[in-house]
């Protein structure tokens, strides 16, 4: 980790590539968002891509984001009296955080890796990660949630209806278009073209 270089040729280029997919728009939204939610006393970092890596880095901003949408008596991150400094411990955190947000609800594809934060390697996904934590908060809406709801989309949840017996059998008489029907229909006097001309 500390020995590595500056990237280049094609490893450049896939970096450029995943740097230019971080949103500064977006980064704003969930700054405002983690402040709501936390409090004040996170503070804020300094704006830009490196500033926002340097404030989730050691984990502790995480795991009081993920702590604060469960209710008082169950926190699943246990946070230190002291920010860890060893980097062992700091990754460890962030790990931490992302196995909370994982039982929360958050679907494996949309959690990142702990070295694209701890590296800043990808915070894009970072960035993708606490989008879906946002969403499942404000479709649980459970109270824990603080801040604009209108900050993430809802996710699709489930309707359920019920029908009682009559109206199932009422259903099987009917015939529906999307079955088709072949009244009238047949293939007389249809042509396909001449025969076909054998010739010797």
């Amino acid at each position: 980790m500390a020995n590595k270089g500056p990237a280049y040729g094609m490893s450049r280029d896939v970096q450029s590539k995943i740097e230019k997919k971080y949103d500064d728009e977006l980064e704003e939204r969930l700054v405002e968002w983690i402040v709501a939610q936390c409090g004040a006393d996170v503070g804020r970092p300094e704006r830009g891509r490196l500033g926002f890596q340097v404030w989730l880095k050691n984990g502790i901003v995480l795991s009081k984001l993920v702590n604060s949408l469960y209710p008082s008596g169950s926190k699943p991150v246990k946070i230190p009296d002291t920010p860890p400094t060893m980097v062992f411990k700091q990754m460890e955190q962030i790990a931490q955080f992302l196995k909370a947000a994982e039982d929360y609800g958050v679907v494996k594809t949309d959690i990142f890796q702990t070295v694209d934060l701890f590296e800043a390697k990808d915070m894009a996904a970072v960035q993708r990660t606490l989008m879906a934590l946002g969403s499942l908060a404000v479709t649980k809406n459970d109270g824990n949630y603080h801040g604009d709801p209108n900050w993430f989309m809802k996710k699709a949840q489930e309707h359920k209806r019920e029908f009682t017996e009559s109206q199932l059998k009422e259903g099987k008489n009917i015939i529906g278009l999307q079955m088709g029907t072949n009244k009238g229909a047949s293939q007389a006097g249809m042509s396909y073209g001449r025969p076909r001309q054998i010739i010797s």
